[in-house]
């Protein structure tokens, strides 16, 4: 063991990941798949989302340094178990990434200029859409838009890429008038379970929503989750009232 008193290194991290998945590691550790760490990784990243809310609350950092650690953890496995399959390693991983940062920055690393953090963006945007050419994951534009991403996050991004892409989106005042119709069919539509009629209205109703979040640059996620927190917080004070 290390002594206590001295610092583990990033190169310290990779052989205990390794020596984890190693023949004389952890049991656990050894039969997990990148498919079986799927969970995994979408609970560590909110629970980093989560430690970051909790800084800005109290001004304690520890809760973050972990959870960044863990998401580290995360990556690394993710890499090990590549390596082990041949694939590639996390040097490869690292070297990707750098590489990315600098050919994405040409106003930094190259000979382009950007005042602003909106031309640095478009930059960014240009650059990555020229790199996403010929990929053969990359069934459409909007395609690529992960299904993994939470519905309402999914589908402003979505509607973003049809308003880009195709310019085709819908107004501010287009999705107004929309929700309106829909708000009146509710009342007209019957709300029996599993009523197939009520759910379509309720999924043109979420996507306006977002539509709408989108263009006025609000997130739906985060202003849907403040209300939960608002609702909890109304209901709590009354059961303690």
């Amino acid at each position: 063991m290390k002594d206590k008193n001295k610092k583990y290194t990033y190169e310290d991290f990779l052989e205990i990941i390794k020596t984890l998945r190693g023949e004389n590691g952890c049991p656990w550790d050894r039969v997990q798949t990148h498919e079986s760490l799927k969970p995994c990784m979408m609970e560590e990243a909110a629970e980093l989302l989560a430690s970051i809310r909790i800084y800005d609350r109290t001004g304690n950092p520890e809760n973050m340094r972990e959870e960044l650690g863990d998401v580290l953890l995360q990556v690394v496995m993710h890499a090990q178990i590549a390596s082990e399959e041949g694939l590639f390693t996390m040097e490869d991983v690292v070297d990707e990434v750098s590489r990315k940062m600098i050919r994405r920055h040409p106003h930094v690393f190259g000979t382009s200029s950007a005042d602003t953090s909106e031309e640095a963006l478009q930059n960014w945007e240009e650059i990555k859409k020229e790199e996403k050419q010929g990929k053969e994951w990359i069934v459409s534009p909007l395609r690529e838009v992960p299904q993994e991403l939470p519905a309402l996050t999914r589908a402003a991004k979505v509607l973003k890429k049809i308003d880009k892409t195709y310019e085709k989106g819908s107004s501010y005042e287009q999705n107004v008038e929309a929700l309106q119709k829909a708000v009146d069919a509710l009342k007209v539509c019957g709300h029996e379970p599993y009523n197939k009629e009520l759910e379509q209205i309720m999924a043109n109703i979420l996507v306006r929503l977002s539509d709408i979040a989108r263009i006025t640059k609000i997130s739906s996620e985060q202003v849907l989750t403040d209300r939960i927190e608002d609702l909890i917080d109304q209901y709590e004070k009354m059961e303690k009232a």
